[in-house]
């Protein structure tokens, strides 16, 4: 009778650490942290949203956890270390509208775009790595997933490329299910018609770059509800609203879609604040006299559009 061969680490977790080995400068304690946010994502997005029922002895717990190791995040000195970082901090988002979303769950072939912080302004995530982009989860989110009178459905955070798809599906079986690019699209389009928005997440942990396409909700979001209270983690689109006022008949429609606040009825037509609007385009896909159009706006960096960015990367590689 052969021997069977005991895991010790699971085969997905390996390859999280095989990945994880060729990104300079990740650290043990990005990896635990990693892994600790991929593990348990629910136990962690209710801490960090503050619905844990334990949440008033984690909180205790979470202060002398940031004494300890918040010099450990600020291992390159990009931050004062009293700033007030938390690790919240660290964990960035940025808006994209429904195409560009729908450019991210369509690639066919590996990608790697480096050094892409002058262009898409992050301070850690600097990288658009996709590995078997192909491979797509839907997980269960777990923001909604925490709230008892969440948003409905809950499977509309798309996991994207290894070795992150592999984890998920290995560690969260009962919550996630594999889907192809086709029904990516439908889950894009059917959380668009509901109003939400789409975030590309990245965070410094999961290898410091793009590995999910969450479609978010002010009521739920964890990431939303932060921003709204001055914690910086999501960047705009690089578009902004613009309303045609001759168009525009002042009926209110996408103020109620709107899940930044950023527009309103004023004055028999609709305006928009600039400095809210985040550029995710609802509120333009939901005017049904077309008087809203998305602008770019070159001051706040390049759209995530990974069809322009290869071919910008690519024009420079030629000259």
């Amino acid at each position: 009778m052969k021997n069977k061969r005991i895991h010790i680490i699971n085969p997905s977790t390996r390859e999280f650490i095989t990945e994880a080995r060729q990104v300079p400068g990740y650290r043990l304690f990005d990896f635990v942290h990693g892994y600790v946010y991929s593990r348990w994502p629910y136990l962690y997005i209710s801490i960090g949203k503050g619905e844990h029922r334990y949440m008033p002895a984690l909180l205790k717990l979470s202060g002398v956890f940031n004494k300890l190791f918040l010099s450990l995040l600020n291992h390159n000195g990009s931050e004062s270390k009293s700033s007030g970082m938390t690790f919240a901090d660290s964990y960035h988002g940025k808006v994209v509208p429904l195409e560009a979303a729908t450019q991210l769950v369509t690639v066919q072939e590996d990608i790697r775009l480096e050094n892409l912080e002058q262009i898409i302004p992050y301070s850690q995530a600097r990288d658009i790595v996709l590995k078997n982009p192909g491979h797509i989860i839907a997980l269960e989110c777990p923001c909604r997933a925490s709230k008892e009178d969440a948003c409905q459905p809950l499977d509309v955070c798309l996991i994207i490329g290894e070795p992150f798809t592999s984890f998920i599906d290995e560690h969260h079986p009962n919550r996630s299910r594999w889907i192809d690019s086709n029904e990516a699209i439908e889950i894009l389009r059917a959380e668009e018609e509901r109003g939400h928005v789409h975030h590309a997440f990245f965070k410094d942990a999961m290898l410091g770059r793009f590995y999910a396409i969450c479609n978010c909700c002010a009521c739920c979001c964890g990431a939303m509800k932060a921003h709204q209270h001055g914690t910086p983690m999501l960047a705009t689109s690089s578009y902004v609203s613009s309303v045609d006022q001759e168009l525009c008949i002042a009926c209110g429609d996408c103020g109620e879609y709107c899940q930044f606040s950023a527009i309103q009825v004023d004055n028999g037509s609709a305006v928009v604040d600039q400095e809210l609007c985040m550029g995710c385009g609802v509120c333009a896909s939901h005017c049904e006299q077309e008087a809203i159009t998305l602008v770019h706006d070159p001051s706040r960096g390049e759209p995530l559009e990974i069809q322009k960015l290869v071919s910008m990367v690519n024009y420079s590689l030629t000259i």
